[in-house]
């Protein structure tokens, strides 16, 4: 089983709705508070897997294959903040901020994890 199939097996587990809270909370996303954003982040990030595991490749450095929940929930907000938000520009950059806070936090999450080792 590849690591997209693994990581959307464990999207539907508490300890995804966990993680993702974690993650917000840890680097300060201003929409954190909000049970309804964390969902929704959640569902596009499982979608986002979904589609990883039909060969569709969302990150450049990181295969398909490869995707894992980490990434694909950077990958959902990032594609949410360049899809147009409602939100004013202040909070567009904080969700940015955000995006940039994980992936120096955890650059191994965005590349080939064959790359590694």
């Amino acid at each position: 089983m590849s690591i997209a199939e693994e990581s959307l097996r464990l999207s539907g587990l508490f300890e995804a709705e966990l993680l993702t809270e974690l993650m917000l909370r840890h680097w300060n996303h201003p929409h954190c508070d909000e049970s309804a954003f964390r969902s929704a982040l959640l569902e596009t990030a499982a979608e986002i897997l979904r589609l990883a595991i039909t060969g569709t490749s969302l990150i450049d450095s990181l295969p398909s294959d490869k995707m894992n929940l980490v990434a694909a929930l950077w990958c959902a907000e990032v594609n949410s903040i360049d899809n147009g938000t409602d939100n004013p520009p202040p909070i567009i950059e904080l969700r940015r901020a955000w995006t940039d806070a994980v992936r120096r936090a955890v650059p191994s999450c965005f590349c080939d994890p064959d790359d590694l080792v």
